[in-house]
């Protein structure tokens, strides 16, 4: 897999800054991915693949924003770059291993997940960081106030490991419970989140955890669902290329109808090639493509027009003018504009 390469400029889209603005500077991320996996008989969860990337790349991909990402677990190949840390004695249970994982941040904000969720996507996380950035900033002080953001599932059950909190909190009754029990080993994370002043966010989709073949089942079959599959594949393309660029698929799709309806099929995938490769070579970015995208529509529309019409691209006035770019199909396929997408094969 290649080697991802996390953004470094200013006001990328993939992070959040302290203020909940956009940076990297605002919050850690710990995800627990060393459980036993009982229910799967002991299969190596967070190696599992849906839409062919495995469950713990996925959540990595959703708190790439994150300043430090520590993973609690054995280390392993990931698609972005980690901390790896692991708790004491292995094996102890998820307040040992939050613990272990708290150990490596430094951040006033924490997202802690589980390595199990294959929905969770960057803007839930954007949620759950604007909700208890935002609780502080109705206080007077960050000593008052929620100190965590939780999901719930669609029963409405809290959902602790896919949540943000205040890390003083988490260290204030980590300590707590260490004093109390002597170690941490073995206690629930309810004897955590129960002392906690927190606040709830529903989320259906994103807190779906996979702890059976079924729920892996189910995960793999909604991707491919219409509606999903297109922007799973692209998700999953750009993790495996290293490739951490929001562009406007709608612009790209259109762009390939036009091409492979005015031209020839075959146009419409070498088309976005170009376009993509001419993007590169002005510097990248969402405006690059977006431009060559522009410039390939416009030069695809032309082309239409003149197949409709009969006329040589520089007929004079004498001659009948071609019908409007942006009115034209070809002969014998006149579709409406917004509702075709050329077919894969």
């Amino acid at each position: 897999m290649t080697a991802f390469e996390p953004p470094s400029a200013p006001g990328s889209s993939d992070a959040f800054g302290s203020s909940g603005a956009l940076g990297t500077d605002g919050h850690d991320a710990v995800v627990l991915a060393g459980g036993a996996a009982r229910r799967l008989g002991g299969a190596d969860k967070p190696g599992v693949r849906v839409g062919g990337r495995a469950l713990l790349d996925r959540v990595l991909a959703a708190c790439s924003g994150a300043a430090v990402t520590v993973v609690v677990a054995e280390p392993r190949p990931t698609a972005r770059p980690v901390e790896w840390a692991r708790e004491d004695p292995p094996g102890g249970g998820p307040l040992a291993a939050l613990d272990a994982g708290l150990r490596h941040t430094t951040a006033e904000y924490v997202v802690v997940l589980s390595a199990d969720l294959p929905f969770l996507d960057r803007e839930t996380v954007r949620r759950l960081l604007t909700a208890l950035r935002g609780s502080h900033d109705s206080h007077d002080s960050h000593e008052s106030g929620v100190e965590g953001v939780l999901l719930t599932d669609p029963d409405g059950r809290d959902q602790p490991l896919v949540a943000a909190y205040r890390r003083s909190a988490l260290l204030r009754e980590l300590a707590a419970l260490r004093a109390a029990h002597g170690e941490l080993a073995g206690l629930p994370l309810r004897r955590l989140t129960g002392a906690l002043e927190l606040t709830r966010i529903t989320d259906p989709v994103a807190s779906f955890d996979c702890d059976t073949w079924d729920d892996i089942a189910a995960a793999r079959a909604r991707i491919r669902e219409h509606g999903h599959v297109l922007d799973e594949w692209i998700t999953a393309a750009k993790d495996e290329l290293g490739i951490d660029l929001e562009v406007d698929t709608g612009l790209l799709l259109d762009l390939a109808r036009d091409a492979a309806h005015g031209v020839a099929r075959p146009a419409a995938p070498l088309t976005t090639f170009l376009v993509g490769y001419a993007a590169g070579r002005a510097g990248g970015g969402p405006e690059a493509v977006a431009e060559a995208a522009r410039k390939a529509t416009a030069l695809a529309l032309r082309w239409a027009a003149e197949a409709q019409s009969g006329a040589p691209a520089d007929a004079g006035a004498s001659e009948t003018p071609a019908r409007p770019a942006g009115d034209v199909r070809p002969a014998g396929d006149v579709r409406p504009a917004g509702d075709v997408r050329p077919d894969a094969g």
